[in-house]
Formats: C-alpha cells, structure tokens, sequence
C-alpha cells in the first residue's frame, strides 16, 4: 500500500508533511469514488514524492467537516500544512496529475 488511510490520530503527520499531500475524501458506498480509488492509488505507487492519504468520511466526520467536504470524491492538494486546491467530483487521472504539477 503506498498511501495512507488518514484518520484524527495521524493527521498531523500528513499536516506536516514536507512533501505535497493529496487527499482523497471518499465512501465505500459511493459509486464515483469507488472509480477514482484505482486511479489515486496508481498515484501513489508511481510518485512517492507525493503523500497520498485516503480519508473515509464516514468514519473521519470531523476531518471532513474541517475540510467542508460537501460531496464526494473530494481531492484536496496541500503543501506547507495549507490547502492549495480542493476539488470536487471524480476525475480522470491526466487532471489529477495536473492539479498536483501546479501545486
């Protein structure tokens, strides 16, 4: 496994990263984030300089909240412990890996 499943206990560790984080906010029970998961884990195996964290909304509430994910998937980019981008809706690999260049 080449990403991490962030919860409340280890967030800080993701918060102080000095590598670029993304963040997959997803659910088991949704169809769209069941088709973008391959696609973030691929990521993750092919850039290990990349932190990639799975986040499970409906066990990580407050993480979430924090993050005002309203749908799901929700990816959010981070650098410096700071949200660069959030976006919503699942994605096509290519524009993943775009969003994270600019990052």
């Amino acid at each position: 496994m080449s990403y991490i499943k962030v919860n409340a206990t280890n967030f800080g560790e993701v918060e102080k990263s000095e590598k670029v984080v993304l963040l997959d906010f997803y659910a088991d029970w949704c169809g769209p984030c069941r088709m973008v998961g391959p696609v973030i884990e691929e990521i993750a195996k092919e850039h290990p300089e990349i932190l990639v964290g799975k986040v499970n909304v409906d066990e990580e509430q407050a993480l979430a909240s924090a993050f005002s994910v309203m749908s799901i998937p929700t990816l959010v980019i981070m650098k410096n412990g700071k949200i660069v981008r959030q976006v919503a809706g699942a994605r096509p690999k290519a524009q993943i890996l775009a969003l994270l260049e600019n990052a």
